[in-house]
C-alpha cells in the first residue's frame, strides 16, 4: 500500500533533512519534499499511467544525496536499488563545473530511466517555481526560469499534466525577473 511506502520515506527523509529549511524560508525542508510528492499524487489523478508508489518514493527522497550525508548504499538498503538509481540520477554531480553542465548531465541521466524519474524533477521545478529569496539578483531569478524551461523542453515526454503545469509557473514566475 502506498501509505506505508509514504511514511516510510517521508520519516526518513524528513530526519535526513531535520536542520534544512526551505531556501528563503524558515520552514522545514520536510514542506518542500512533501509538496514534490502532492505535485506526483496530483498528476496520477489526471493520468494513471506511472509507478506512482515508485514516483512518491523518489519524490520524497529526491534531495537526500545531494543535500545530506545519506549515502546510496543506505538509500539502496532502505528503498531499493531502482530507488536509489533514480535519486542518483536527480542528484546533481558536483564534479562538473558549471551548473548548466550539472544540469544538463542530470537530465541525460534522468533520461536513461524510468518516467517516474522526470516527472518528479517536473514536479520539483514546480515546487520550486514560487517567490524567489530577497536575497536573489534579477540575474539569478531569470537563468533559474531558463533552467526551468530547459527541464521543460528535455522532460515534456514524461508527463504531460505536469510539464503543462511547469510551462505556466514558468511564465508567472518571470514576473520576478523584471
Amino acid at each position: 500500500m502506498i501509505q506505508e511506502h509514504y511514511q516510510k520515506a517521508i520519516k526518513f527523509a524528513g530526519e535526513k533533512h531535520s536542520k534544512q529549511n526551505v531556501p528563503g524560508s524558515s520552514a522545514n525542508y520536510v514542506l518542500h519534499f512533501s509538496n514534490v510528492a502532492m505535485e506526483v499524487l496530483v498528476a496520477h489523478q489526471d493520468k494513471p499511467d506511472f509507478d506512482l508508489v515508485f514516483a512518491v518514493q523518489l519524490a520524497l527522497l529526491h534531495d537526500t544525496l545531494e543535500d545530506t550525508d545519506t549515502t546510496f548504499e543506505a538509500l539502496t538498503n532502505e528503498f531499493g536499488l531502482a530507488v536509489a538509481k533514480g535519486v542518483q540520477a536527480l542528484t546533481k554531480d558536483e564534479t562538473f563545473s558549471t551548473k548548466r553542465e550539472r544540469m544538463l548531465d542530470s537530465l541525460k541521466r534522468i533520461n536513461n530511466l524510468g518516467k517516474e524519474v522526470g516527472l518528479v524533477k517536473l514536479a520539483d521545478r514546480i515546487t520550486n517555481l514560487q517567490q524567489p529569496p530577497s536575497t536573489w539578483k534579477p540575474d539569478k531569478i531569470k537563468a533559474y526560469a531558463e533552467e526551468a524551461v530547459l527541464i521543460a523542453e528535455t522532460l515534456q515526454n514524461k508527463n504531460k499534466y505536469l510539464n503543462n503545469r511547469l510551462l505556466k509557473r514558468i511564465e508567472a514566475y518571470k514576473k520576478y525577473a523584471n
